[in-house]
């Protein structure tokens, strides 16, 4: 029951729906620099772990020790938003599931697809099951990125793994006639979906870019813990 009334509370339940993650190719989480595209990711990666299925997080700027920090305070924000829950059943409920969590950290200079694309194969060979969402945090969509983004759609077929992105948007740039940051409507025909975080007033407004009949909805959310406000 606590996974259940934890995913319905999740932004990323909210603005997506956790039945609707996986479905596509590729995602995008959009904003500025410092709004929250990271923490959006960790919110859509919780949905995954706590409907038991595996996921993959890859940054190019965060360590290990501060992407499972990342994922600690998440999972406190998110059980903290639903109310009282016995402190001891949370924590049980975060030792069963994340450790279905697995977190690499890269430079850009250490970046390979291939690296990605040998691990996934070694899920293979040990007859294990694979993660169902890829995360990758870091990717600078201001330069050229259609090799690395054709070789990722080759892993998407290859093993099923959707792929979420974070892309970083620039305050002076203008938007395309959709109303899309330039990072985005360089890379449109790829993206399934996309979620844009813009800063107004003092509270979050997420965006639905790109996701079907969801196109155009938009939530508030809180900054400090990226959840939803009613």
């Amino acid at each position: 029951m606590l996974k259940k009334d934890l995913i319905l509370r999740s932004p990323a339940e909210m603005a997506i729906g956790v039945e609707n993650i996986t479905d596509g190719r590729f995602g995008a989480v959009l904003s500025r620099a410092g709004v929250g595209k990271t923490s959006f990711l960790v919110q859509i990666a919780l949905t995954q772990l706590l409907s038991d299925e595996k996921i993959l997080h890859i940054s190019l700027s965060d360590s290990m020790e501060k992407i499972n920090l990342r994922y600690d305070e998440a999972y406190t924000n998110l059980v903290d938003s639903i109310g009282y829950v016995d402190p001891q059943k949370a924590v049980r409920l975060w030792d069963a599931v994340k450790n279905n969590k697995v977190g690499i950290s890269y430079t850009e200079a250490t970046f390979d697809v291939e690296k990605i694309r040998d691990y996934l194969k070694s899920f293979k060979k040990a007859d294990l099951a694979l993660p169902t969402v890829l995360v990758i945090d870091g990717l600078d969509f201001d330069s050229d990125l259609s090799d690395i983004l054709e070789h990722l759609n080759q892993i998407n077929k290859e093993f099923s793994i959707f792929i979420w992105l974070s892309m970083q948007s620039h305050r002076e740039e203008p938007l395309s006639h959709d109303g899309f940051p330039v990072q985005l409507a360089t890379h449109e025909t790829q993206i399934d979906k996309a979620i844009f975080l813009m800063p107004v007033e003092n509270k979050i407004e997420a965006v639905v870019l790109k996701d079907g009949d969801k196109t155009d909805q938009r939530f508030t959310l809180d900054p400090a813990t990226m959840m939803p406000v009613e």
